[in-house]
């Protein structure tokens, strides 16, 4: 039996034994066990990660060889940071030398626009849906809900031909425009604004406060954590987009980071190494994001499961 399972097994036969040494020592075996089981799951979704970094590290003849890393006497035959000099050395292309950090500054700039973008035209249409009374207000809504049940593959040639007759292909207003508004994002807010009470937006109109400052100074501080769970997974949505940016934009300057990244794998001479490495510096701005927005995405997600 390895070291690994047996020092498994003695965990757990710790935890086991406290269940019979009376009251308290069942109730701090419980209390064990729970903590060794969530370290266990927190291991479990880790090695994934501890992968990546092990595998952008090891050199290409060694990336099949070994799991995770190659015993420690061969790491300055097998361990080096060649596939991040590959990644940084420049694209030779028709525009000129391309840069790895270009694709991350274009990944890093359209997710920001529009998560920006899409949380002001959301939010505000989310307002006005649940706090305003007009003329066909029920049957906008029906055909916002109707338009989620459709896959976004059938307004792909639509939405093609339409950017190229107003002539934005290969621009980013082709991926920034037509994502500005999606029809999840406006319901969510107007399920999170409909909560607000009517008074408390009479009292503001009452004392003169208008459309835009009434949803800036009230409405949009009360539905923060809707706001932040939203702004993290447009932002996760964006980040990842790989169908808009490969169809919409042809220019190699402007592509964006998923785009570039397959590329390693098919024009590139299928380079494993590099494609990691790109991979693993790929997913630190998400996950900045993510640290820095968990209370509000977390307060977002429960904000309605109690009925006050």
């Amino acid at each position: 039996m390895g070291a690994v399972p047996a020092l498994a097994l003695m965990l757990i036969g710790l935890g086991l034994a406290g269940l019979a040494c009376g009251r308290r020592g069942r109730a701090f075996s419980v209390g064990y066990l729970r903590w060794l089981l969530l370290m266990v799951a927190a291991c479990l979704t880790l090695t994934p990660f501890v992968w990546l970094v092990c595998a952008a590290i090891k050199a290409p003849e060694a990336l099949m060889g070994y799991a995770f890393l190659p015993p420690p006497s061969t790491w300055g035959d097998t361990l080096s940071l060649g596939n991040f000099r590959r990644l940084f050395s420049g694209e030779n292309t028709v525009q000129g030398t391309v840069h790895f950090w270009t694709y991350m500054l274009n990944s890093l700039f359209l997710a920001s626009a529009q998560t920006i973008l899409s949380l002001l035209c959301c939010s505000l249409t989310g307002f006005a849906l649940a706090k305003y009374r007009f003329r066909g207000r029920e049957l906008l809504l029906m055909f916002m809900l109707g338009t989620m049940m459709l896959p976004g593959m059938l307004f792909l040639a639509p939405t093609y031909r339409l950017l190229y007759g107003m002539g934005w292909l290969d621009t980013w207003l082709a991926l920034l425009i037509p994502s500005a508004c999606p029809a999840f994002g406006i319901f969510l807010f107007r399920q999170a604004i409909i909560q607000i009470p009517d008074d408390l937006l009479e009292a503001a109109r009452i004392d003169g406060v208008g459309h835009v400052r009434m949803w800036w100074q009230i409405v949009m501080p009360l539905v923060r954590p809707m706001s932040g769970a939203f702004c993290l997974v447009t932002f996760l949505g964006a980040w990842n987009s790989f169908l808009g940016p490969q169809i919409y934009i042809s220019s190699q300057e402007k592509l964006t980071l998923p785009v570039v990244l397959s590329q390693y794998m098919g024009v590139y001479e299928q380079q494993y190494g590099v494609f990691l490495a790109g991979t693993l510096l790929a997913i630190i701005p998400p996950a900045i994001l993510f640290i820095s927005l968990q209370r509000e995405f977390v307060a977002g997600l429960t904000s309605g499961a109690v009925k006050g």
